[in-house]
């Protein structure tokens, strides 16, 4: 700990300090966009009443393009734009670090981490989390980011998880989002987040006692992180891989401890004896290594494999995938033993993938960021550009049960109104912690009208007119804006502004 760095923030900030921070972020916004983040000169856009493959991929794959990321797929080709997503190390990330690399507990331990107040901790870690959605080069990375924090749900208001989840965020989450699936689930198994989330810390077998073991983690890890509701275990293979996770615990208070903030394993709380899992015997007196018998018995199931395939097939394709894909990712994830790049390879290379265009509504994370990035937007992920989230029901870190926030459409049907609220406040330039200039949008998409069909929106020709903007905002139906006088004359002010709003409040927006 450098304390007399956190002095200088301590006291710096007690003074003129909130402005010198501001300062920093205008300067880090002038050479970002110096340096690769301004909208381009000529965005090319999709044309016709079709969904462009290529905007498909980018819209699934990625949050959405930013403004010419269209342009370079097309040039490159999305075979090559997906390999070099699947290899995100390759990828600088150097704009998006100036951003997001600013916040100092994430670089804590768990143990560590004690020292910071919760709040601090809550703020950083969604402000992190937010920035990389929103400018990170690596797209596909960020998305999986997401899709293993739903998996491997932990809710920050439980116990002490808000000071171990950014430790898991970087070591478990991040560190495997694009590798091997059972290092992932290995690595959660003995998460400090995880262990006080699902109580595995709390799962001991005292010799010559008649403790049993807490089941709430073995129960969580073979229905949700593992095989499935449905994968075939019964009651008692959750017993016995209870049994196989006793003693593996965290404690914040063992100061003297090599490992002080990682789990670790009390021989002394652990059942040693035979166990049966799934109908393989695990030998006794394996100690801590009952473990990672259980964690490679239940990773190598078939109904894993079935699980995880059907489970990103509802993320990327359809909320009812086609059997056959999920057969054949099923078959990938097994043959490569959990390889997660090889199976998004064969499912982003999919005919059913690409069949399923506009068929999945955005949820409000993707929607809000979608719409950031459409726009070039500039922001820092205060209070302000996240609390949105809230509102629309996806606050970050915040779902209460392990099974994560939902894929299906129903859940989220119920918060549009702040959807088409933010798209238009946004537009306006009058969405709070966001900075929008829609000038080099407009200039660069070359005064193009959009119109509106089977409700899809596109650009073709002149630029429109304002009775032309009312128009159109009468046409998308779910827009509810009654074209008033103010309207009109904010439509004749501000044309690009409420063109933008309209087309990210539209139905068609709302989908990916």
């Amino acid at each position: 700990m450098n304390s007399s760095r956190r002095h200088f923030f301590k006291t710096t900030l007690g003074g003129g300090g909130a402005l010198l921070l501001s300062s920093c972020e205008r300067i880090t916004t002038e050479i970002n966009q110096a340096l690769g983040e301004a909208v381009p000169p000529r965005i090319v856009v999709p044309e016709g009443a079709e969904i462009d493959p290529d905007f498909h991929l980018l819209s699934r794959a990625a949050y959405g393009p930013w403004p010419g990321d269209l342009a370079r797929i097309k040039r490159i080709g999305r075979a090559a734009w997906l390999e070099e997503q699947l290899r995100p190390e390759g990828i600088s990330d150097t704009l998006c670090d100036l951003r997001a690399e600013r916040f100092e507990s994430l670089y804590f331990s768990a143990g560590d981490a004690y020292e910071f107040r919760k709040p601090v901790l809550r703020d950083e870690l969604m402000r992190h989390t937010f920035l990389r959605a929103v400018y990170s080069q690596r797209q596909l990375f960020e998305v999986m980011v997401e899709f293993w924090t739903d998996h491997l749900n932990i809710d920050l208001s439980k116990g002490d998880c808000v000071y171990l989840k950014p430790s898991d965020d970087r070591d478990v989450i991040r560190r495997h989002a694009l590798g091997n699936f059972r290092d992932l689930i290995r690595a959660s198994a003995t998460s400090p987040a995880m262990l006080v989330y699902l109580d595995g810390k709390s799962n001991k077998v005292r010799r010559g006692s008649d403790d049993k073991p807490n089941e709430n983690y073995a129960r969580e890890l073979l229905e949700l992180h593992t095989l499935g509701v449905d994968g075939g275990y019964t009651q008692q293979d959750v017993r016995e891989a209870a049994r196989c996770l006793s003693g593996w615990t965290f404690d914040r208070n063992r100061f003297f401890a090599m490992n002080q903030s990682e789990g670790f394993f009390r021989n002394d709380w652990h059942d040693d004896g035979a166990k049966k899992v799934l109908g393989q015997t695990i030998a006794a007196g394996g100690g801590e290594k009952d473990l990672d018998a259980l964690i490679d018995i239940a990773c190598r199931h078939p109904s894993t494999a079935k699980f995880i395939a059907t489970k990103l097939c509802h993320r990327f394709v359809s909320y009812e995938p086609p059997a056959n894909l999920v057969d054949r990712l099923a078959s990938v994830f097994a043959l490569s033993d959990g390889d997660i790049r090889a199976t998004l390879r064969a499912l982003f290379g999919s005919e059913e993938f690409m069949a399923s265009r506009g068929a999945l509504l955005k949820r409000p994370f993707r929607f809000v960021v979608s719409a950031l990035r459409s726009l070039g937007a500039d922001t820092y992920a205060k209070d302000g550009a996240i609390e949105p989230l809230n509102r629309m029901g996806q606050g970050m870190f915040q779902y209460p049960t392990p099974d994560g926030y939902p894929d299906e459409e129903a859940p989220w049907l119920g918060t549009l109104m702040w959807r088409w609220n933010y798209a238009l406040a946004l537009a306006a330039n009058e969405a709070p912690d966001v900075r929008v200039n829609l000038q080099p949008i407009v200039k660069a998409l070359g005064g193009q009208k959009i119109t509106v069909e089977k409700g899809f929106a596109y650009f073709t020709g002149r630029s429109p007119t304002s009775d032309e903007l009312i128009a159109l905002n009468e046409t998308i139906k779910t827009v509810r804006t009654d074209p008033s006088a103010k309207v009109k004359t904010a439509a004749k002010t501000a044309a690009e502004a409420l063109m933008c709003g309209i087309i990210m409040a539209s139905p068609a927006y709302q989908r990916c």
